[in-house]
């Protein structure tokens, strides 16, 4: 890992992909992080099939509200109110979920990020792949977010009805756990709706959520080599995985890509210089070129992980994508897949 390290201080535009030695398919959590790793797996890892699932099965309420807007009625509201409190209520979740994201992420860039990026990765190889596991979990959600546009109008009728004074009955509950007087409750009811209306008005809401804490990260602690360098060698250990190993199944290959890509748009979040420069230590070229191979060559890989969905995300995340300073040759590619 030292050697990657030293690999990615020359800093080539045309550099090779390091070999690195973490095998991502089959990590170790060491004594040393064990517990952080069982918290921050807990917190984070765990709860994504389920709030996964739940998107999935996200039935819209727009009949209802349609319905209650042209005749508003009593009862078409009654309908169309008991309609949007499941989706409000799943919302909720997925913004607690942003919450915890938030101080968790940081937590692990700690670990990883402090004193030796190489020697920590070799020791914290647990929560080297928890992070990556956490990657793919945003690129997921956020390719089925994109895929329910009448999620923010469910959530608006919900608020309008806020407005209008009709509560869900629930008793609200402060911050410090203790029940609220109705004036109270309602001050915090609209609190919250006003932030959850927020982190879903943007089209790939988790990985921005990832993105602000992360740079946030490097700016509060003067990180941006180390953070970059950790972000590298994932970013590195994807790259190899897909490109050396033969036998691999489709889950596994789209894993890597997803987290690949994530890494990439993070990395040019955090970078002054961006990741398409041609000081970056990431190859974009034959990143794309991965893409596309693995594609064309994998049998049934998920839907989420296909080329147009990857370059999608690049291409439309990046902050330095459309820069002067990025090679013509390189836009050009990213742009055409």
């Amino acid at each position: 890992m030292g050697q990657l390290l030293s690999s990615l201080g020359s800093r080539g535009g045309e550099m090779v992909v390091p070999e690195i030695a973490f095998d991502i398919e089959n990590t170790t959590v060491s004594h040393e992080e064990s517990q952080l790793y069982g918290e921050l797996s807990a917190l984070l890892v765990q709860p994504g099939p389920n709030l996964l699932r739940s998107l999935k099965n996200y039935k819209s309420a727009s009949q209802e509200v349609r319905n209650a807007i042209a005749s508003p009625t009593q009862e078409n509201e009654d309908i169309a109110w008991r309609a949007v409190l499941p989706i409000v209520d799943m919302l909720r979740e997925f913004y607690g979920y942003s919450s915890d994201l938030s101080a968790g992420v940081p937590r692990i860039l700690d670990v990883l990020c402090q004193g030796e990026v190489g020697k920590n990765l070799e020791r914290h190889q647990g929560l080297t792949k928890l992070f990556a596991d956490i990657l793919d979990f945003v690129f997921e959600f956020d390719h089925l977010k994109m895929r329910c546009p009448t999620l923010q109008n469910d959530f608006s009728y919900y608020r309008r009805m806020l407005q209008r004074g009709r509560y869900s009955g629930r008793q609200s509950i402060a911050d410090d756990g203790e029940s609220v007087s109705d004036l109270r409750s309602a001050m915090v009811e609209d609190d919250q709706a006003n932030r959850i209306s927020l982190f879903i008005a943007y089209p790939t809401p988790m990985l921005k959520c990832v993105i602000d804490t992360t740079t946030e990260y490097v700016t509060r602690n003067h990180l941006q080599r180390s953070v970059g360098d950790c972000l590298t060698a994932l970013w590195a250990a994807c790259f190899q995985t897909v490109s050396k190993k033969r036998a691999l199944s489709a889950e596994i290959v789209g894993f890597c890509l997803k987290v690949m890509v994530v890494s990439i748009i993070l990395y040019d979040h955090i970078d002054p210089n961006g990741v398409f420069s041609k000081s970056s230590p990431i190859n974009i070229k034959n990143s794309v070129k991965i893409i596309q191979n693995a594609n064309t060559s994998v049998f049934n890989i998920p839907e989420e992980s296909s080329a147009s969905n990857l370059m999608s995300a690049l291409r439309y995340n990046s902050k330095h994508l459309n820069d002067d300073t990025t090679p013509k040759g390189v836009r050009n590619l990213v742009m055409a897949v």
